[in-house]
């Protein structure tokens, strides 16, 4: 499938390909149900089967869209993020963790684009509050989290913030996904940190990210359809 056929409006294969978007669509939000509820259970098991089938259904719907490679490419390492999260240990952890800034370092180019292309920079003083949060943040988790992973996460939370922050450029739901995606890895972070937490934490953590990746898709799914109209 290529781009060109791939694009709203198009016939053809890419005509073809959008009508399968909307099951893809219906099997994301039917799985994402399944595993919160899961957690809410405490059926491990959902868990397990459920979040690895997560982003590769967005990223399909996301493609069937006609959806930038880029962000497809950052859903694909989000899933492989949420895999290697699903093991106990500390290097899967770090491996997940470079796979999820991978994928942030997609949404950061992909951002870089669509500043490029006649959309309105990234507000500094948006940047600036951002920055002030995490700099608060890491001042207070920093005393708590093992050693080895404090300058780990204090780049991977550096590129984080930097994708949330630029993400307001594709648009206010883009902008709340970046949001919540630094809300959902700061519980993670408190977690490691065994800071106080609130019940059932792992549900949180997937509602935040959960609803991230997706307002992040239609956020930029939406901004790249209007730009492929015609006379747009």
């Amino acid at each position: 499938m290529t781009a060109t056929a791939a694009r709203p409006g198009s016939t053809g294969a890419g005509g073809r390909a959008e009508r399968f978007a909307r099951p893809v669509l219906l099997a994301f939000l039917l799985v994402a149900a399944a595993d919160l509820a899961g957690l809410l259970a405490g059926a491990e098991t959902v868990h397990l089967v459920a979040k690895p089938l997560l982003m590769p259904l967005l990223a399909g719907y996301a493609a069937l869209r006609g959806a930038p490679r880029l962000l497809v490419a950052a859903l694909l390492f989000g899933w492989g993020g949420d895999v290697f999260l699903l093991a106990d240990n500390d290097l899967a952890f770090l491996v997940g963790m470079g796979s999820f800034a991978v994928g942030h370092v997609c949404y950061l180019t992909l951002f870089g684009r669509g500043e490029g292309r006649g959309r309105a920079p990234a507000p500094l003083v948006t940047g600036a509050g951002y920055a002030v949060v995490l700099v608060v943040f890491l001042v207070l988790i920093w005393p708590d989290l093992p050693a080895d992973l404090r300058i780990p996460l204090t780049g991977y939370s550096l590129l984080l913030t930097a994708m949330a922050w630029r993400a307001g450029v594709f648009g206010p739901y883009a902008a709340a996904g970046g949001a919540l995606f630094l809300l959902s890895d700061a519980l993670i972070a408190t977690g490691i940190a065994e800071w106080p937490q609130a019940p059932a934490p792992d549900f949180w953590v997937m509602l935040t990210y959960i609803a991230a990746q997706a307002l992040l898709t239609l956020g930029v799914l939406t901004k790249h359809r209007t730009k492929h109209k015609p006379g747009a």
